[in-house]
């Protein structure tokens, strides 16, 4: 069932078109990357949804109902831009910020501590905002965008500021929350954690949508029919044994043996390849090189710009 739905959504801000048709459907129960390069549309998309700001054209639908302010209360948004008041206490502030999301104080009470204890931060509670680092701001402003459980949580750039420890934690809460029926939708830069977390994605650029699906179909549609090989023996021998319909790229050392990436040429499968190595070497391993979200991102948005260049 879809959650969330845009619909040739179009967005200008003093002449310059931020969405253009933008249409996206986010599957209930997911978790959906929303990609692209700076300046692409993201984060304006992202107000819409969150109705911070109106799209010029086209349509916002929550399940089947056109969004409207009964759904705010069911979405926790994390903006990219950060922003807590600075000379209040965490505490004070994070207790404010729960009770404006419609939590008792007792609930919210509660619920911050629960928090505060996992993610390690209980000895700030009493402490100005202005004396928190980065990351542990960013940490309560997470916090602060949960505590609700919403239905639909849109974070904008979550990982930012965070170290490889804290990014862990909180990719850790983020499928957690997945697990418990939540629905997230999130912008990153950060391909590694698209592949990790992501079940869907739409690609942004220039304003418009350029890829849009499933992870794993979007990578099976990018195969370059690449195989990696370890192998023992003479990659001299390796070489001339080939067959042409097969191109050896590369071959370096691995360990006691040798390492070759190899090209399909022709033909369908790595059946033929497989039986023709056999023949011409020992094979210690053999697995497709499929490639990574990062190498898709690149490849579409350099086609893209080369395609209105042209």
């Amino acid at each position: 069932m879809t959650l969330i739905s845009a619909r040739s959504v179009v967005k200008d801000f003093s002449g310059h078109r931020a969405l253009n048709q933008v249409t996206m459907e986010v599957p209930e129960g997911s978790v959906y990357g929303l990609l692209g390069p700076n300046g692409a549309g993201k984060t304006t998309l992202l107000r819409i949804i969150n109705q911070i700001t109106a799209p010029d054209q086209g349509t916002i639908h929550f399940k089947d109902q056109p969004m409207g302010t009964e759904h705010r209360h069911l979405i926790g948004y994390l903006p990219e831009e950060r922003g807590l008041y600075a000379k209040m206490k965490v505490g004070e502030q994070a207790l404010y910020l729960a009770q404006l999301k419609g939590l008792s104080k007792q609930e919210a009470m509660h619920r911050l501590k629960t928090w505060f204890r996992k993610f390690e931060i209980e000895a700030w509670w009493n402490k100005k905002v202005e004396e928190l680092s980065k990351g542990m701001a960013q940490k309560v402003q997470f916090i602060t965008t949960v505590l609700h459980k919403p239905h639909l949580l849109i974070f904008d750039e979550p990982f930012s500021g965070f170290d490889p420890i804290n990014v862990n934690l909180l990719k850790q809460e983020i499928l957690q929350m997945k697990e418990e029926g939540a629905t997230i939708i999130f912008s990153t830069h950060n391909m590694a954690s698209v592949e990790e977390l992501c079940d869907h994605i739409t690609l942004i650029n220039a304003s418009e949508v350029v890829l849009q699906g499933e992870i794993s179909e979007i990578r099976e549609a990018y195969r370059a029919n690449l195989y990696q090989v370890s192998f023992q023996g003479d990659p001299e021998a390796l070489k001339q044994g080939l067959h042409p319909r097969f191109e050896l790229l590369n071959t370096e050392k691995n360990g006691m043996g040798r390492q070759a990436t190899i090209r399909i040429k022709e033909g369908e499968g790595s059946g033929p390849l497989l039986k023709n190595l056999v023949e011409i070497t020992e094979i210690k391993s053999f697995r497709e090189i499929l490639p990574s979200m990062n190498d898709i991102f690149i490849q579409v948005v350099n086609d893209t710009i080369q395609k209105k260049g042209a």
